[in-house]
């Protein structure tokens, strides 16, 4: 009986021996690349350091310069805040729209599907950007259109402070493709009993969509919410082209991520930087919190009683 389990123990260190020099590689280059430099930020963010001399400790000496000292600072987390709070749910709105629409039993589902998406692929290039860039100047198609159909004579929507975040915005929002697939997916698995019972009981097409889909749809909704948000906070390369990495005009484009960069790699201060890194981390990590706190009053799970 012992040496039996002897065996068997010997088995499993054998077995989890296999596994270990299995995943290895993935433990190594997580501890090196990831692990390592996230501990190493997070050093920083407590010293003055400029990348060429060393780390000096500061203690909480940036964490106070972001809070009262700085700021383009402070200008950078509204910009931030407002492209998050206008650009996630203009983006899951066409997303879901264009989805509904593609739901209806489309020739040729899978061609419109991957025209959609195509946007998203692309949308963190710097080819969009600069493309975005070019449609919006003051010579661009848009105020083209505007001069040779409606005689109105647009500003450069990118250099007026007043509209070149809402050019972002709207880059983001055009980028709706990889939402409008997860919400393409969760529409496929409602039940079409659900609607015909609600149809039976007299439900018109936008009661249905307000009593049947949404609820239904609340998880993938969720979903997306979560994940957009996130994306939307480290949002980087279409504020850098379009501004040409200056945040401007007058600072209205100072995304946080790229007043970040700029701390780095054009000041030279890590240590600042890494603190103003951390404190995203910290923003994102208490934003998606939040959802998951909010989410039991307005998330409806199938298997919920």
């Amino acid at each position: 009986m012992e040496e039996r389990v002897r065996s068997t123990k010997n088995l499993r260190k054998r077995q989890n021996g296999v596994a270990f020099l299995f995943l290895s590689p993935w433990l190594i280059g997580f501890t090196l690349l990831t692990l390592g430099p996230i501990m190493g930020s997070l050093y920083l963010s407590f010293t003055d350091y400029d990348l060429f001399s060393k780390p000096e400790w500061a203690g909480l000496d940036n964490y106070a310069r972001l809070v009262g000292g700085d700021p383009r600072y402070i200008q950078s987390l509204m910009v931030t805040l407002n492209y998050v709070v206008f650009s996630v749910p203009l983006k899951l709105g066409f997303a879901l729209f264009i989805a509904l629409i593609l739901n209806r039993g489309l020739r040729g589902l899978g061609f419109y599907r991957s025209v959609f998406y195509l946007p998203s692929l692309l949308g963190g290039s710097v080819a969009v950007a600069l493309m975005w860039r070019q449609i919006f100047s003051y010579d661009g198609i848009i105020n083209q259109f505007l001069w040779n159909y409606l005689g109105y004579d647009a500003p450069s929507w990118i250099t007026n402070p007043d509209y070149a975040l809402g050019t972002l915005v709207l880059l983001a929002a055009w980028q709706f493709g990889a939402p409008m697939v997860i919400f393409l997916a969760g529409l496929k698995q409602i039940p079409q009993d659900m609607y015909d019972a609600a149809a039976i009981d007299g439900a018109r097409p936008m009661q249905q969509f307000v009593f049947v889909t949404i609820p239904l749809l609340t998880p993938i909704i969720f979903f997306n919410f979560v994940m957009q948000t996130i994306g939307a906070f480290q949002a980087f390369t279409p504020s850098y082209i379009i501004s040409d990495g200056t945040g401007g005009p007058a600072d209205s484009t100072l995304f946080y991520t790229l007043y970040l960069y700029e701390q780095a790699f054009t000041n030279f201060e890590m240590g600042y930087a890494s603190a103003i890194a951390w404190v995203l981390v910290a923003i994102i990590a208490g934003a998606t919190s939040i959802s998951f706190l909010t989410a039991k009053y307005w998330v409806h799970y199938g298997d919920e009683g």
